[in-house]
């Protein structure tokens, strides 16, 4: 009765695009889009976390920075509530939503879901959209608590790039699952790999410039086809386990011309 209560809290909501990041007016055109999944709670009927939207910005605007050539236009997305609530997954079916209004807006032109969190798994779960060429997944919240219930999907995410961030040191998400998840993703889809973060935890601030480099790198490439870096690179063609434990090296981006 508590979970279903919790539910429809929520239900009573709608989730929300916004305005683009650091548009002064409304934006009607774009050359892709970059939609922005905040950290979330496993279950509650709270409103979507205002702490939580803050830490998604400065990723935002930098994504809509460097992208502005290319006519990138980044949201970050408000969900109806913070919570996944189970098998409802509530945050996947808001990002599934944000990616529709997206095209419903800007027409069609590609999307890159990147999520932190309970985000990021709500990025992995929702890029089986048509629209979604790309998924960025920082600290990824990928549970293993029931091991009678199905694993986390991987086929939906067949013919898009995937990249996944974790810090080695993260007490919130286990790097551990994300790396089982990514090994199974890569099975199935090849443009797939995984960066590590030594002696990072969750909001992954020891590293803060060089994970924003990598999403920039990655987000760029993928949606316009700009020159990816080396690394990038050499992380997509590596067989596992190489190529989804590959360290994100100190100073990564400095020496990166665009």
């Amino acid at each position: 009765m508590a979970h279903n209560a919790l539910v429809g809290t929520a239900d009573s909501r709608t989730p929300r695009l916004g305005r683009a990041v650091g548009a002064t007016q409304p934006v009607t055109q774009a050359g892709g889009v970059v939609l922005l999944l905040p950290d979330g709670e496993a279950a509650s009927s709270r409103r979507p976390s205002a702490r939580a939207h803050a830490a998604a910005l400065p990723l935002a605007r930098r994504l809509a920075r460097e992208g502005r050539a290319d006519g990138l236009v980044a949201h970050v997305v408000r969900y109806r509530g913070r919570g996944w609530n189970g098998s409802d997954a509530q945050l996947a079916a808001d990002a599934s939503w944000a990616v529709s209004e997206a095209v419903r807006r800007y027409g069609d032109v590609p999307v890159c879901l990147a999520g932190r969190g309970m985000g990021a798994r709500a990025a992995l779960r929702a890029g089986g959209h048509d629209a979604v060429a790309s998924v960025l997944a920082l600290a990824p919240w990928l549970p293993e608590e029931d091991r009678a219930a199905e694993p986390e999907p991987v086929r939906q995410l067949v013919g898009r790039r995937v990249l996944l961030v974790h810090g080695t040191r993260d007490a919130r998400t286990d790097p551990e699952l994300s790396f089982r998840f990514a090994e199974r993703a890569k099975k199935t889809n090849r443009d797939t790999c995984r960066f590590e973060v030594h002696a990072d935890g969750h909001a992954l601030r020891q590293y803060h410039a060089e994970v924003h480099a990598l999403a920039v790198d990655f987000v760029l490439s993928s949606l316009f086809g700009h020159p990816q870096s080396r690394p990038l690179t050499d992380a997509l063609a590596a067989p596992p386990p190489l190529g989804l434990r590959m360290p994100l090296a100190a100073g990564f981006g400095r020496s990166l011309n665009r």
